[in-house]
């Protein structure tokens, strides 16, 4: 039941006028009408002062409570990631290194990131070659099979120059640092030589073992020295780790 409650004009005008007034409000409750008179309201300016006070406690309140809720789904989101990321490191046949082949097989060049998807009808592996022809292919593969899928010309983005430069330089390609990551820290889901965050390139290498636990870890280019990022047990909802 709804019920609207209608305060004459005057009991705003003593408000105003911070006095004490007899009001009479009127209810409409399932249609039917009825009057209520001797609803004192009391209004002193420190009376006043405390409302507007409260209001804004009140206020503070309901934005705490929608952070919270912000947060709350920020880890659900988390924890639903990281559980699909574990089953499409469980389901895929083809492994990082042996995607990384299939994708130079069909384009010859430079494997520049790879990304296992399960956004479309079955699970497959994303990949960006830098080809000889001097494009930028991208190449889809079954990640059962590794037979390629799909294959096309991307668009060369205002900052491809740099990471050109940063893979004709790496003495460490992009299946070699899988292959690093993949010895001590399970199942790669992903690959990608990264200069856009760092005042260097560097692989940036994501795993899953068989626990549930996920890592990020670093491979030097030049070095193929790697070191950990960051790591996320299955139930845990902080990194362990600092990305830099």
């Amino acid at each position: 039941m709804k019920r609207h409650l209608v305060i004459a004009t005057a009991a705003a005008a003593a408000l105003v006028a911070g006095g004490t007034v007899t009001a009479v409000a009127v209810s409409n409750n399932d249609g039917a009408g009825s009057a209520r008179s001797g609803a004192q309201i009391s209004a002193q300016p420190a009376a006043q002062n405390s409302g507007a006070q409260g209001a804004g406690t009140e206020g503070t309140g309901a934005q705490g409570a929608a952070q919270g809720g912000r947060s709350s789904i920020r880890m659900q989101d988390d924890d639903a990631n990281g559980r699909e990321d574990i089953h499409e490191a469980n389901a895929a046949k083809v492994t990082a290194p042996d995607a990384a082949a299939a994708a130079l097989k069909a384009v010859p060049g430079t494997v520049a990131g790879l990304d296992l998807d399960a956004d479309r009808p079955g699970l497959v592996w994303d990949a960006d070659v830098l080809g000889k022809d001097g494009k930028w292919h991208e190449i889809t593969l079954d990640a059962g099979t590794a037979r390629v899928l799909n294959q096309h010309i991307e668009h060369e983005d205002d900052d491809s120059g740099q990471l050109r430069d940063d893979l004709k330089a790496a003495k460490t390609d992009a299946s070699a640092a899988a292959r690093a990551a993949a010895a001590s820290y399970g199942t790669v889901t992903s690959v990608e030589l990264d200069d856009d965050h760092r005042a260097k390139a560097v692989w940036e290498v994501e795993t899953v073992t068989k626990d549930g636990k996920e890592h990020k870890l670093l491979v030097d280019p030049q070095s193929g020295r790697l070191r950990v990022a960051a790591a996320r047990g299955a139930d845990d909802d902080d990194n362990d780790g600092a990305d830099d």
